[in-house]
């Protein structure tokens, strides 16, 4: 005899109905559908931010990335310009362009110009920076009108500025060896551009000196010292008046007060700008290229790059070139960042 229960009335209403079954057969108590969260604060700024960084990535990948794999890509086959619309995007790898830029007879000699180059240009260009700065950070009267003046030889045009010198510099009716014949007593025109080599006697010692790169030198110091006194003079701005008077106070010289209170302060900016201007002035060719077309002892990586390419018509071997610039710029850096960047900010 059964002892179940019966089921009292109106039970069966009160269950809930059931879900239809879903695609993997599974079944469960009906209820309103989930409802999709709102985005958070976080997501929405990380969706504005998307927004407006997509429209310079697209920019950098077209303009800065893309070119550089096509150089690699290059570097890496034999390309000549006269067939580089037909090459395919993957031709036949060779390694001949690399090794070729090692063995071709003057990169080494080039390399070590560049070198000298960059040096020189590069200190030049942050030495007379700071003392113009330093110079120009009091008030006097006309300080605005000389500061500005100061930016001239940065933002006029480089062909204008290149021609005023070759004109200066020219043997035959420049003022400067018209000057040096009337104030200084020169027997014969000097020219500048062109002289590799220029014997100087100095205290009863004879050397010689690459005349024309150093004039190179020279002229990339005078045009690009302005970019660095804005930086600097920026920074000196920014020193509070309190350290020079307490220094004052105690009795520090103008040499002790420089040393001592205005260079630690310094420090970074010239650091940041040794890094800046030794990458530009590495890779520089429109300054050279204008005053020397890269002749008498002035031929830079990238004006050898340069005649490759349109000498030769090699664009394997102008890629390969400008790859192994890349590499060497790259590893000096290296350096820098390794060895003296944390020792620069230790002294700051």
């Amino acid at each position: 005899m059964s002892t179940t229960s019966p089921t009292p009335p109106g039970a069966a209403a009160a269950r809930p109905p059931e879900r239809p079954p879903t695609d993997d057969g599974r079944t469960g108590p009906a209820g309103p559908p989930k409802r999709r969260r709102p985005p958070t604060g976080a997501a929405r700024e990380n969706r504005a931010g998307l927004a407006f960084v997509t429209p310079t990535f697209l920019v950098v990948l077209v303009v800065v990335v893309l070119p550089i794999l096509w150089t690699v890509l290059l570097a890496f086959q034999h390309a000549r310009l006269v067939d580089i619309q037909g090459m395919s995007l993957f031709g036949d790898w060779t390694l001949d362009n690399v090794t070729g830029v090692f063995t071709s007879p003057g990169f080494w000699t080039s390399l070590w110009t560049t070198l000298l180059y960059t040096i020189g240009a590069t200190a030049g260009s942050v030495v007379l920076g700071l003392v113009a700065a330093l110079a120009l950070r009091r008030p006097f009267r006309g300080r605005g009108l000389l500061r500005g003046s100061m930016l001239l030889p940065y933002v006029a045009p480089v062909v204008a500025v290149a021609f005023v010198w070759e004109i200066a510099l020219s043997p035959q009716f420049g003022i400067v060896n018209e000057w040096g014949g009337t104030l200084l007593g020169w027997d014969d025109p000097i020219a500048f551009l062109s002289t590799r080599s220029f014997d100087v006697s100095l205290l009863g010692l004879h050397f010689d000196i690459p005349l024309a790169l150093l004039t190179v030198v020279a002229f990339e110091t005078w045009r690009y010292f302005p970019f660095a006194f804005l930086f600097l003079l920026a920074r000196l701005q920014a020193v509070p008046d309190g350290l020079e008077e307490a220094a004052k106070v105690d009795g520090a010289t103008h040499t002790q007060r420089f040393r001592y209170v205005l260079l630690p302060q310094l420090m970074p900016v010239i650091a940041l700008l040794c890094v800046l201007r030794f990458i530009m002035t590495f890779n520089k060719f429109d300054d050279v290229y204008l005053l020397t077309g890269g002749g008498s002892g002035t031929d830079v990586v990238a004006v050898r790059v340069y005649d490759f390419l349109t000498a030769r018509f090699d664009v394997g071997a102008a890629a390969a070139q400008a790859l192994v610039l890349a590499a060497f710029l790259t590893v000096l850096l290296g350096v820098y960042f390794t060895f003296f960047a944390k020792k620069v900010q230790e002294e700051a």
